[in-house]
């Protein structure tokens, strides 16, 4: 095993290298010094053992520092990197570098690199040395440096508990103890540990052996303890120093507490770690990584391993983990924005109106115009009738019911237009408008309008039928005059206008409205309200989508309203079916396009999986014609299932793939019932295959007639498919929300490749036209179009997940994607949520056994694949000041797909950092 290097030094004077230092190792006895070249002005710190990271650092009075990372193996040093390292920046220093962009003068870094270069030769052989001494003194066992360690972010892990301060923590804990033992004569019980000291349901088996460990090390006899015992546990899991934390850890691994820990020991906790962080697949093969540990750290296979060898290897995890470009980064990443507090109010109104209008400019004139609009007709039909005979019998009534039912007739009309998909996704591909039409939010605007509707029909029936109404059933006959044209004889009972064609049409109207509102609130919609059956069925998203469909009696009754008309005889001042035509005319073309081009384009499913965390992957042969973008969606209908209901879902496959495809999370009664129907079809895999059902059909065969039939509509357009519009971007997926994100990684690669074909086409032809340049004359029409229209040259994927099992859904587009990007284009970051933070002491043997898998096999032990996973959840503040720093200038296309819960947060921080730095991000997002 290799010993990792790590050497500061200055580089800011281009004599550098003439100045010399003293180099020593610290053992547990005594220094050993060494002379030789570097024997004057600056010391450093060497700790070595055979088998542990080893840290140099070469100080300097003033000037900048460069961190130098080494790989010694026998008698070769291998150089990984040359680092900047800036410890003098205040943080006023910082916040002004990162507002202004980071700019820094590249003439010192490549000052380092060549001053660095000088140097290693001189350092290298002294180097050598130590490594040879370290082998000398390898039995009397040195002793860790850890605060000039590489690897002293280790130390700062194995907490037992999230509290800092101990003594405010335990004035809960003693809370808790009194109200657990208040029945049990003040002893708690080993099953209420877990409970007592603040740690959730899943973290009990861990308590429990935390609880026996700290027992056994205090020869305490029976599952129970008293207060004065609780606090001795307390004081010890609540410690800061590491080496008490690491004892009390070794001492949760050696049950038999002989002071050596045995493979089966390590065994056991592995388990107990992947219960508690809920990974399934780490504890089936729990054996296998039980071996993998004491390979590493028994090398001559005693049988055991000490705590020493437990320490090396806490500290030889973080090694491999990758926690920024430099140490100047990460004191960068620490850093918060700061708000600015403005004292003036009219100063604060305007910068936050500023603000507002720049991020939301084209939500915001849309609104107006159409609020504007509402207005003036509403207007318009108010000083009309004001001016009527109606006026001096109804009064203010008539003009407050007529300029609420014109607003009414415009939402009714352009409430068609937002769910014109067809129509929507041809604007957006194909003309301009995109630039000032927010198509993005046409639900929200779609939505903004039936609450208009609601208000609009809420004012025109209440003052129809509590004011108009009875003002004409009490007016005088002399009044009651000027409407015997409109209404004939004047009537005797309220039921003359309920029964009339405007009042039956009027009030069916309101009922079915009603009831299409209701259903599509969140708490129906999503199934949040819990009925008693039968009204249960009123619930999901099945009611929501035939509620929805009432929409077409509405429309027929409005039409038949419009005509019979009390106040207004003239055909041509009855504007209803004026407003309504040409919306409906859209609409309806809309659905007959959807029907014959799903019935015309029929698909042959090609395979089908069923993945851990109720997924079901469908692989679909490609309709000639299909042309889409990655990142829209398309509707699939399953007749097997109903053969009324359309569903949409995100294309996980890339335009340049030969095959159309769809991971579908069972959410719902359609996506459950489509998931049996497969799942009946399908077999456990062979060959080690992913999925936990699979059937597969190759390209002449014919699907079997068991396998229900599919239907598909689309494509349509969706947020994520513009991402082709940015240099940078950043691509955010919860769970199956990384369903449009996946086909966008495939994209891009497919994308370089064709760009490095075309890059080896160029050279070979002489013009060397460069990357992302128009392909030259003979180039084909596909990579000419990908080298024109693709502007991406970095894209951040951030997963995260709950399960350990999603990993498995993308397995090998994430496999495909470390392999094939070769310039490092894409950096790739998985989140498990289930496994604790880094730091955490049920998840530190997790970290352990990441990094050493990692680093022997490539492969990450939660995800399965080449991709690092991460723990807990990613520090969102965090992911933009590092995009920030590395992309000064440059404009941040954020697509997000998920959970609304998100939203907010990652929309306010695209916001924060576009007003504070001169990164700007574009947020876009898309929520199921």
């Amino acid at each position: 095993m290799g010993t990792d290097v790590v050497v500061g030094g200055a580089s800011s004077d281009s004599h550098h290298h003439h100045r010399d230092s003293d180099i020593e190792l610290i053992a547990e006895r005594a220094p050993l010094p060494h002379s030789g070249p570097l024997n004057k002005r600056r010391s450093s710190k060497l700790n070595n053992t055979s088998s542990a990271s080893t840290s140099a650092t070469e100080e300097q009075d003033e000037g900048d520092y460069v961190e130098v990372t080494m790989d010694i193996q026998g008698d070769s040093v291998a150089l990984h990197s040359v680092k900047t390292v800036n410890n003098d920046q205040s943080e006023d220093e910082k916040l002004i570098l990162l507002g202004k962009g980071m700019e820094k003068k590249r003439s010192f870094g490549a000052s380092v690199v060549r001053s660095a270069s000088i140097r290693i030769q001189q350092v290298s052989q002294e180097l050598k040395r130590f490594a040879s001494l370290s082998k000398q003194t390898a039995s009397s066992r040195l002793h860790y440096d850890r605060n000039k360690s590489a690897a002293s972010h280790a130390l700062k892990g194995l907490k037992f508990i999230s509290k800092t301060d101990a003594g405010a923590g335990w004035v809960e804990v003693e809370r808790q103890f009194d109200a657990l033992t208040a029945s049990t004569n003040g002893y708690l019980h080993r099953s209420l540990f877990a409970k007592c000291i603040g740690m959730n349901k899943e973290s009990e088996a861990f308590a429990g052996e935390l609880f026996d460990a700290l027992s056994r090390r205090r020869e305490i006899q029976g599952d129970s303890i008293n207060k004065a015992q609780l606090k001795d546990f307390w004081d010890q899991i609540s410690d800061q120093n590491f080496d008490s934390r690491l004892r009390t850890f070794f001492d949760m691994v050696d049950k038999d507490a002989d002071g050596r820990i045995t493979e089966e020991e390590i065994k056991e906790i592995i388990c107990l770690s992947a219960t508690t962080n809920k990974l399934a697949n780490i504890q089936k093969q729990a054996e296998e990584y039980a071996a993998l540990i004491m390979e590493e750290l028994d090398p001559e296979d005693t049988g055991f391993i000490m705590v020493n060898d437990l320490e090396m290897l806490l500290l030889h995890g973080p090694t491999h983990s990758t926690r920024g470009d430099s140490k100047y980064l990460s004191q960068m990443l620490s850093l918060k924005l700061k708000p600015v507090d403005e004292d003036n109010p009219i100063r604060r109104w305007y910068t936050n109106t500023k603000y507002f209008l720049q991020d939301n400019w084209q939500r915001t004139w849309v609104l107006l115009l159409w609020i504007g609009v509402m207005l003036g007709l509403f207007a318009y039909k108010f000083v009309q009738y004001r001016r009527e005979d109606a006026y001096e019998v109804m009064g203010h009534c008539v003009c407050m019911a007529k300029g609420a039912a014109e607003t009414l007739k415009l939402n009714m009309a352009i409430i068609l237009l937002p769910v014109c998909r067809n129509t929507i996704t041809w604007l957006r591909n194909k003309t301009k408008l995109g630039i000032m039409v927010p198509f993005d939010d046409n639900l929200n605007f779609h939505k903004c309008i039936a609450v208009a509707v609601t208000i609009g029909v809420g004012i025109h029936a209440i003052y129809h039928l509590a004011c108009d109404f009875p003002r004409l059933l009490d007016a005088s006959s002399e009044k009651y005059k000027l409407m015997e044209p409109f209404f004939g004889d004047q009537p005797s009972s309220y039921w003359f206008f309920v029964k009339s064609w405007e009042g039956v049409t009027g009030i069916i109207m309101v009922v079915l409205m009603a009831i299409a509102f209701t259903l599509a609130t969140p708490w129906f919609r999503r199934g949040r309200v819990k009925l008693p059956k039968p009204l249960n069925n009123l619930t999901g998203f099945n009611a929501f989508w035939y509620s929805h469909h009432l929409f077409v009696i509405v429309y027929a009754l409005l039409i038949v309203h419009g005509i019979k008309l009390y106040l207004t005889k003239e055909w041509y001042k009855k504007t209803t079916w004026m407003y309504l035509a040409i919306p409906i005319i859209i609409y309806l073309s809309e659905r007959l396009t959807r029907a014959l081009r799903s019935s015309i384009k029929p698909v042959r499913i090609l395979k089908v999986a069923v993945y851990p965390g109720n997924v079901l992957s469908l692989h679909m042969s490609k309709p000639q014609g299909f042309r889409y973008k990655s990142g829209q969606y398309m509707f699939l209908n399953c007749a097997a299932v109903s053969p009324f209901e359309w569903h949409p879902f995100s294309i996980t496959s890339a335009p340049g793939d030969d095959y159309l495809s769809v991971h579908i999370r069972t959410l719902g009664d359609w996506t459950r019932s489509l998931k049996v129907k497969f799942s009946e079809c399908c077999q456990p895999p062979d060959n080690g295959k992913s999925g936990l059902l699979r059937a597969e059909y190759l390209q002449g065969d014919r699907s079997p007639s068991a396998l229900p039939k599919v239907l598909i509509d689309g494509p349509y357009g969706a947020p994520a498919q513009d991402y082709k519009q940015y240099e940078v971007v950043l691509l955010v997926g919860l769970g199956i929300g990384a369903t449009p994100m996946i086909s966008i990684l495939k994209d891009i690669v497919n994308n370089m490749k064709a760009m490095e074909e075309e890059e080896e086409t160029n050279i070979e032809e002489g013009t060397n036209s460069g990357f992302g340049n128009k392909s030259p004359r003979g180039s084909s029409p596909h990579k000419k179009n990908s080298s024109s229209n693709f502007n991406t040259r970095r894209a951040y994927f951030y997963w995260v997940t709950r399960e350990q099992g999603s990993f498995d859904w993308f397995k090998g587009v994430m496999n495909e994607v470390a392999e094939e990007d070769h310039k490092g284009v894409i950096e790739l970051h998985n989140y498990c949520t289930s496994v604790y933070e880094e730091g955490d002491a049920r998840s530190a043997l997790i970290a352990m056994l990441q990094s050493l898998n990692h680093a022997k096999n490539g492969v990450d032990i939660v995800s399965g694949t080449r991709v690092k996973s991460h723990f807990a959840k990613p520090n969102w503040r965090a992911v933009y000041k590092r995009i920030a720093v590395s992309h000064p200038r440059a404009r941040v296309g954020v697509f997000y797909c998920g959970p609304p819960a998100l939203t907010k947060e990652l929309g306010q921080l695209a916001s924060d950092f576009s007003h504070n730095t001169n990164t700007k991000y574009d947020f876009h997002k898309e929520n199921f």
